[in-house]
């Protein structure tokens, strides 16, 4: 039996279904095996995974997120959840792409949703949180990558230089509750409102660093950033904030890199995360261009 299939058979067993569920895979994920079920008339997602020591994932840490952004109006319902499984009532929507978030439109709906989670999720989430320092990430990806038999070891000692130079430019920080997963892929539209998905990174946070990803992982031009903190700050950003945010996307860009890094040593999913590497390495390297010659 494969992973996959084995999987689908713990979807099967779970103790949420009173009769027959028809199962069928769902892509997308690249840190769990997700499915859709029906059951009783009724659809579900049910996404498989345990902890991931690599990634300091929790799922006993996602599954209160989750929790939390339900009753914040912003995530879909938590049905069940046990160990290695968590079920959720299915969105019916479009899942965004890049070029969806880049509309003005849409970027400003986003805006909402990312203040909700920013300051609503507090006011309903249950027991202790995590802190999503990116720069600690940063050096414990590093480490990880050290200590393996990495294909990288060459560039991490001016990685590890340049995520120096990104906290000290960082500074003192706003702390929030941060998704700091902001993919499109993880913004689903119903029609009439967002949600937001997949909480696997989510804990206190800078807001720099949501809409620093928010902004590299749907390639905003400078236009729309300015737009994005004028929106979300509600004023035009001064200079040491521009800085500041420059930083911050740059060492999100960084965290995707290592992350895709570490993945390659330790994933068994099926996902080209040596492709992915180069990817994020090329676009992080012109951010660091482009945070060193800002003015």
């Amino acid at each position: 039996m494969n992973d996959t299939d084995a999987s689908a058979a713990q979807v099967r067993r779970l103790a949420c279904w009173q009769g027959p569920v028809d199962i069928a895979p769902l892509g997308g994920g690249i840190t769990n095996r997700n499915f859709t079920v029906r059951h009783a008339g009724d659809d579900f997602v049910v996404r498989i995974g345990e902890d991931i020591a690599e990634h300091n994932i929790s799922r006993r840490f996602e599954l209160a997120a989750a929790r939390a952004a339900w009753a914040a109006g912003i995530g879909p319902e938590i049905v069940h959840a046990e160990p290695g499984a968590l079920v959720m009532r299915r969105i019916e929507g479009r899942t965004l792409a890049p070029q969806d978030v880049r509309e003005p439109a849409m970027l400003a709906r986003i805006l909402e949703v990312v203040r909700a989670c920013h300051h609503e999720i507090p006011r309903h989430y249950s027991g202790p949180a995590p802190m999503f320092w990116v720069f600690q990430v940063l050096r414990d990806y590093s480490r990880r990558l050290a200590a393996g038999p990495s294909a990288w070891h060459e560039q991490l000692p001016l990685l590890e230089q340049a995520a120096a130079v990104l906290e000290r430019a960082v500074g003192a920080i706003e702390v929030v509750f941060g998704h700091n997963d902001l993919l499109a892929a993880n913004l689903i539209d119903d029609g009439r409102r967002l949600w937001l998905i997949d909480w696997e990174y989510a804990g206190f946070n800078s807001p720099l660093f949501d809409l620093g990803g928010l902004a590299s992982n749907n390639e905003l031009d400078a236009d729309a950033e300015s737009g994005l903190l004028e929106g979300y700050f509600g004023s035009a950003p001064d200079a040491g904030l521009l800085a500041r945010y420059r930083a911050m996307k740059c060492a999100s860009l960084l965290r995707e890199t290592l992350w895709s890094m570490v993945s390659e040593l330790h994933s068994a999913l099926d996902f080209d995360y040596a492709a992915y590497t180069r990817e994020n390495l090329a676009r992080f390297e012109q951010a660091w261009r482009d945070f060193a010659e800002a003015p």
